[in-house]
């Protein structure tokens, strides 16, 4: 058996542990606990302590981390809620912030900042849906049509972004007709599996059965969530695909095939309490630890790309929630926009990829992630501030089906 030490693994999960009791004993600091889990790994990594390295445990758990993450991004999406003309906007919107994104990469390649300026525009399209939806939710904000919109436009980033990425960057070589096919798969097991559950649920029998064993120790229904999950992480790896689609793709089919919250209320709390309670944590902080923040530091006229990279994540997200204003008004579609432009966990998960394909220096994927910082801390804070001041009703987006409520582990997203 090869030397394994645990204690890097140690200190990543005493952070993780320490980061949300220092957010509990100062309530008033409305900072997810992703950025500190980030920043602790900034300082404990490398680039200035140099206490912790990502060793083989923890390079483990941090791949599963990632899973999980991506799982519970898509549990988020409803499919069967995005539809009508609000579905129409946000993938209007997003069309229109992949335009901007691609003059931005372009912009990027000019200062020899990235060679591949498709690479830096695709970074910058996502929105984090993990993090705005606790936001809207702690501003009572989620039914109304601004929560609606944001939600939408959000499901809607989230997901075309991830496909873009493995489509067209994917670090194990799947190309184009790969991905087509292994979203067509995933199309073909979505109508499947709808129909399958279907027939459990008349199956009573069957369904008895999962009754029974989903809270006792045999936990049947988290297991066969895990099971999915690692068969589309492995398909995808097998197709030479990215992992993220399959792990994503796995929390939307179980979203759109498992809503029957009625006789397991308990089911998405355990699946977070996995993924935030152990894995995902994991991810975060071994992703501050092998930030490169030090290149930003011995180089400080590449500081200057942090604060540019932020004004592009508002222009790119932010300008197409002007197509909201007539339905919502100025000052609503503004936090639209703020919100849309808040991007953490993907903006992570494409620097790792660009730094292994050659397509982000250290530097820029250092820079990238601390914009995507930033835009956590202020972008969310200023859509409040703007939704709290009074303006006069406008008419009503068609709603789009509330996402399931995933818990405090959602504003770790």
């Amino acid at each position: 058996m090869p030397d394994v030490s645990f204690t890097n693994l140690l200190i990543i999960t005493a952070v993780a542990a320490a980061v949300p009791l220092a957010l509990g004993w100062a309530p008033r600091l409305r900072v997810p606990s992703v950025v500190l889990e980030i920043i602790a790994g900034i300082v404990l990594g490398p680039s200035v302590l140099g206490w912790v390295t990502v060793d083989l445990p923890v390079r483990v758990l941090s791949l599963a981390g990632l899973a999980f993450l991506l799982l519970l991004a898509g549990l988020e999406i409803d499919v069967r809620g995005l539809r009508g003309r609000l579905l129409g906007l946000a993938a209007l919107g997003y069309v229109v912030s992949a335009g901007l994104a691609v003059l931005v990469g372009l912009g990027g390649r000019a200062l020899g900042w990235t060679p591949s300026p498709l690479f830096l525009a695709v970074a910058l399209t996502a929105t984090s849906l993990g993090l705005v939806v606790p936001v809207l939710k702690d501003a009572g904000k989620v039914a109304d049509p601004v929560g609606q919109t944001t939600i939408a436009s959000a499901s809607v980033a989230d997901f075309t972004a991830i496909v873009l990425l493995t489509l067209l960057f994917s670090t194990s070589g799947g190309g184009a007709g790969m991905t087509t096919a292994f979203l067509g798969l995933f199309g073909v097991l979505v109508a499947v599996l709808v129909v399958l559950a279907g027939r459990v649920r008349m199956s009573m029998r069957l369904g008895d059965v999962l009754v029974r064993l989903q809270d006792t120790t045999a936990e049947i229904r988290v297991r066969l969530v895990v099971l999915l999950l690692v068969a589309f992480v492995a398909l995808a790896e097998r197709l030479g695909l990215e992992t993220i689609l399959g792990a994503f793709l796995a929390g939307a089919l179980v979203g759109a095939i498992d809503r029957d919250s009625a006789t397991h209320p308990r089911f998405r709390a355990k699946l977070d309490a996995i993924g935030y309670g152990f894995l995902i944590p994991v991810f975060f902080v071994s992703s501050g630890v092998t930030l490169d923040l030090r290149a930003l530091i011995d180089h400080p006229a590449a500081l200057i790309r942090v604060p540019i990279f932020l004004v592009a994540l508002l222009v790119v997200r932010g300008i197409p929630a002007l197509l909201f204003v007539p339905s919502l008004g100025r000052t609503r579609a503004a936090a639209v926009g703020l919100l849309q432009a808040t991007s953490l966990p993907f903006l992570v998960t494409a620097a790792q990829i660009g730094t292994a394909t050659g397509r982000l220096s250290g530097t820029d994927a250092a820079a990238l992630v601390c914009a995507g910082l930033l835009s956590v801390l202020i972008f969310p804070a200023m859509a409040l501030a703007i939704l709290g001041r009074p303006e006069p009703a406008a008419v009503p987006e068609p709603r789009a089906a509330e996402p399931a409520d995933t818990g405090s582990g959602a504003a770790l997203r």
